[in-house]
This record gives structure tokens, C-alpha cells and sequence, in this order.
């Protein structure tokens, strides 16, 4: 008989590919890795892992049996959460996996409303940005994923270095398009909408462009010419993108995923940066002007804010309201 603890075996070893690595990732002994691996293959009757030099790798074997994990695990954490909503959610657990920005504006008003209805729910937060949310998600780590993608891009995502060029990162992009436009498919999970970001432009307070409103937006074009401050990888690829589609690339002289860091750096006169409004919601924005812009399109740019969960764990009673609230902060904003 199969037991779901060697299922989770068997993933953390084919995630770190040794059983040592297995063990610190599972907070146990590599002797107890070792034999519960041993009881897996006798499970079977046949060979799950192989040496690799001085790691693991999965058989052939053991390659279908990790291909049916994710469904099974998941399955059976919707199978405790349902069991234990049973009692009027007087017991149960929400994990989060969600990015910064959401973070601290989303997720804080969002969970101290659900404990205030149901104290006995558990809730609790790790924070990753997409694509690995999504993973953590699909892998039976988490039971909602806050994430966001950008619709007009293609993926939005480059590991480019903080020095790379725009041509270098556009390279990489392109590169990468098709793995990162499977990375945000989100075909096999519900989707709850929670709001569009509208991207804002960052200006030092004395720049000449720093009185416009809503009325007037800035265009990216009128920017063309300013030295730029990138912020995380996938936004930094969609500026880019969105500088690219305005018939100009931008000079990056600075990239960071710290947004107190492009503030600090575009108060002090250092360049120009877009930036989503969640983040500026999350800092300290004194020194900078805040600005509407409007790319190639002639509107503003956005990126899409959802809560994303598995088929199975949007019936559980506690996700379903952790869902609710979310999407309740949301919509008051």
C-alpha cells in the first residue's frame, strides 16, 4: 500500500535529488528519508531512485508514480480541510502563498476578517512571486495563490541581471516566451479576479513632468529620453515590453526587487520608474511625484490581480471564505 508521507518522500527527493537534501527540506534524519524510500520501492516491487553521480535521480519508474503525486496529494489535503470544516469551522487551515505587494495590502485586512468570524481557522503565509506560487499551488503546498500576470505581455518574465540591457533582456524574453506563457496558464485552476493594478510612473518631485493628473497622463514616448529604474524580474520584462511597443528602449541604469529602493533611488534624482499601484500602496512614497501613464495602446497599463486555487480545494468552506474576503478588500479599494 502506498502512504501519502512517502509521496512526499519521494517529491522532496526528486526536488533536491539527494536524500540528505530531502531531509532538511523535510525537517528529518536522512536515515528516516532512506527507509521510508525503502518502503515506497517495496511498495512497488521496483526501483524508485538511482545514483547519479553524487545525487538522485528518478527511475523510470519512479518518474509516472511522481507525475501522479501532485493530483493525489492535493486531493487528500482537500479531503482533511473538508473533514475538518465539518464542524462549523471551528477547526481547519488556509495557506497562503502570495507576493509582496499583496502581501501588505491585501492579505492583512483580508485574514484578520476571516479569524474575526472564525478564530478557529488557521491562516498562514509564505511569500513567492509567479510562476513558483503556481507550482507551490499545483504541488500540495499551499491552498490559495495570490498572483498576478500581465495581459498584454507575453509572459512578462525574465532572470535577466540587474546590468543586462534592454536588447539583452528582450533576447531572453523571446527566449523564454514559451515556458513562461505555460507558467501562467491557469486553465486548470479557479481563478477569482481580485482587481487590475494600474501601472504608475515614479518622478523626482522637481521634474517637469511631475504636476500631471489624471487629466493629462504622461505617455511613455515623453520618457523616452530619461534613465530608468526597474523593479522585479517580471516587471522589469513587461517595461521593457511596454517601452518596446512605445518605439523606444528604455535605459535601465538600475534594477531592484526592493520597491523602497526605487523610491529612494528616483528621489534622489536618479532615473525614472513605473511601478504597479499596490506598491506604492506598500512604501513610503515621499520625495516622488506619482503620475498616470499611458503606453502605445493610448490607456492605462495594468497587471491582473487574482486568487488562484485547485478545482478540489474551492469547495472546502475555509478557502472558499478566505476567497471571499480577499476578493472583498479588493473590491473596496
Amino acid at each position: 500500500m502506498i502512504e501519502a508521507r512517502h509521496l512526499r518522500v519521494l517529491r522532496a527527493v526528486a526536488r533536491t535529488g539527494s536524500f540528505s537534501a530531502a531531509a532538511r527540506e523535510l525537517g528529518c534524519t536522512q536515515p528516516a528519508v532512506s527507509q521510508q524510500m525503502k518502503a515506497l520501492e517495496k511498495s512497488v516491487d521496483t526501483p524508485l531512485v538511482v545514483r547519479a553521480g553524487r545525487g538522485m535521480q528518478l527511475s523510470e519508474a519512479g518518474k509516472v508514480l511522481l507525475k501522479h503525486t501532485t493530483g493525489i496529494l492535493a486531493g487528500l489535503s482537500a479531503a482533511e480541510e473538508e473533514v475538518a470544516a465539518i464542524a462549523g469551522l471551528r477547526a481547519g487551515r488556509v495557506r497562503l502563498v502570495s507576493f509582496p505587494t499583496a502581501s501588505s495590502t491585501l492579505v492583512p485586512p483580508s485574514v484578520a476578517r476571516l479569524r474575526g468570524a472564525h478564530p478557529g481557522v488557521r491562516v498562514s503565509l509564505v511569500e513567492a512571486e509567479p510562476p513558483e506560487s503556481l507550482a507551490m499551488l499545483r504541488g500540495g503546498e499551499c491552498e490559495i495563490a495570490i498572483a498576478f500576470r500581465y495581459p498584454d505581455s507575453q509572459g512578462g518574465l525574465t532572470r535577466s541581471a540587474p546590468h543586462a540591457s534592454p536588447r539583452e533582456i528582450r533576447a531572453e524574453a523571446t527566449l523564454e516566451a514559451a515556458a513562461a506563457q505555460a507558467a501562467y496558464d491557469w486553465s486548470d485552476l479557479v481563478v477569482r479576479p481580485l482587481l487590475d493594478d494600474p501601472l504608475v510612473g515614479l518622478l523626482p518631485q522637481a521634474h517637469p513632468l511631475a504636476g500631471r493628473g489624471a487629466a493629462e497622463p504622461v505617455q511613455l514616448t515623453e520618457l523616452a529620453g530619461e534613465q530608468w529604474i526597474a523593479g522585479c524580474p517580471q516587471c522589469r520584462g513587461h517595461l521593457v515590453e511596454l517601452c518596446s511597443a512605445a518605439g523606444f528602449e528604455p535605459r535601465i541604469d538600475f534594477a531592484t526587487d526592493d520597491y523602497p529602493a526605487v523610491v529612494g533611488l528616483v528621489a534622489a534624482g536618479l532615473g525614472v520608474a513605473v511601478l504597479p499601484g499596490l506598491a506604492l500602496d506598500a512604501v513610503r512614497s515621499s520625495g516622488v511625484a506619482a503620475v498616470p501613464v499611458h503606453g502605445a495602446s493610448g490607456g492605462p497599463a495594468v497587471r491582473e490581480v487574482v486568487a488562484l486555487t485547485l478545482p478540489d480545494l474551492a469547495e472546502v468552506p475555509a478557502v472558499a471564505l478566505m476567497l471571499d474576503q480577499l476578493t472583498g478588500v479588493a473590491a473596496s479599494r
